[in-house]
């Protein structure tokens, strides 16, 4: 039989090649429903019901060779990404998500099926967290640009403001820290997981690693990938009593200094580096620990190893946990995985963010505009 004859229609091999409406019809089957959804897809705007009368909203860009890399990354990888960080932006305000709102800027080139991919992922991580997807855009374009808005329900709490810490207060993270740095500083290296489906051709064999050295490794390629912010944990600290929150996404000692600032305190951060407080709930050596090995991998040295791995810690971004200043009394009531990572101060002369009582000695954190 020949071609002509009896394969039919073939699919399109690129978005060009497709209607808006027609690329529409193959998404939104896709796309989760929300609990508050009373009006999806399909009309000019998604209604959503509004139980508390209050509304989180947080919008975030991703732009291809900026935020995230398609040579990386698989388009579910990619789309479960934008849906995390947008959800947990939500959760640090203490709120659950609802619904995302999602623009796409593709270039004409983009197969179909790689969109239904990138809907895929998002629909997943949606999925796991109660939200629907709701509506959005879609243009063509040269780059490819993810638009992501967040909705957020209170549900009859205050929002929790980064710029309500006092002085007394504990220093509080629940989530990693440090995992989605190493995963990019393993990748710009070009070691990735030779088991992991679509690896690209040429990444190194880890058939020399330790078992404990693959698995770090594999965590933090994961955790770049796709972070899983613990977004019952933003409406937990909430209830514990949290004064201010904010999701770790540029780093900690950056979005510490944010928190610091907005509150007009002083954070001191207990220094990893020295001295690691005793019990699992205090302070950040256990990430540091669990990245020690991945380090090795790309430094000749121990001492240079475990430095790097501090770095990523304190200055990596991207894992989006939660960082959240909680009255001493409250330690009680820390959800699932959170420590004390350091105390809130009054204001001094020196730096609002320190480490260990010091000024930090590593500098870093992702800016936007100078990376």
């Amino acid at each position: 039989m020949s071609t002509a004859e009896g394969t039919g229609p073939r699919s399109p091999l690129a978005v060009a090649e497709l209607t808006e409406e027609e690329l529409l019809a193959s998404l939104v089957p896709l796309l989760p429903r929300g609990r508050h959804e009373l009006v999806g897809t399909g009309d000019d705007c998604a209604v959503l019901a509004a139980p508390d009368a209050r509304y989180c909203v947080s919008t975030d860009l991703l732009v291809e060779g900026h935020h995230f890399s398609t040579g990386w990354s698989s388009p579910q990888e990619i789309g479960a990404r934008a849906a995390a960080q947008n959800l947990a932006d939500v959760a640090a305000m203490g709120a659950r998500p609802v619904a995302l709102v999602v623009g796409l800027v593709l270039p004409p080139a983009t197969p179909p099926a790689w969109v239904q991919d990138l809907a895929r992922g998002m629909a997943r991580a949606c999925g796991r967290a109660g939200a629907g997807i709701v509506g959005g855009d879609l243009s063509a374009g040269e780059s490819l640009v993810i638009a992501v808005t967040a909705h957020g329900d209170l549900e009859g709490r205050p929002p929790v403001l980064r710029s309500g810490a006092r002085p007394g207060e504990i220093l509080v993270h629940v989530g990693t820290l440090g995992r989605s740095a190493a995963g990019l500083a393993l990748l710009s290296a070009g070691v990735d997981d030779p088991d992991r489906a679509g690896t690209r051709e040429g990444a190194p064999p880890w058939g020399g690693l330790a078992e404990r050295a693959r698995a770090a490794a594999r965590q933090a390629l994961s955790v770049f990938r796709v972070p899983a912010p613990p977004l019952a944990a933003g409406p937990a600290l909430a209830d514990a009593g949290a004064t201010a929150m904010m999701d770790v996404s540029d780093g900690l000692l950056r979005d510490a200094g944010r928190m610091a600032a907005a509150s007009r305190v002083r954070i001191d951060i207990t220094d990893i580096g020295v001295g690691e407080p005793a019990g699992v709930r205090d302070g950040a050596g256990g990430d540091m620990a669990a990245l020690e090995p991945v380090a090795r991998l790309l430094e000749g040295s121990p001492a240079a190893a475990r430095a790097l791995a501090r770095r990523w810690v304190l200055t990596g971004g991207e894992d989006h946990g939660l960082l959240a200043a909680v009255p001493a009394g409250a330690v009680a009531g820390l959800p699932e995985g959170g420590r004390i990572i350091g105390r809130v101060l009054e204001p001094g002369a020196g730096p609002c963010v320190t480490l260990g009582g010091r000024a930090p000695d590593v500098r870093g954190g992702w800016d936007h505009f100078r990376g």
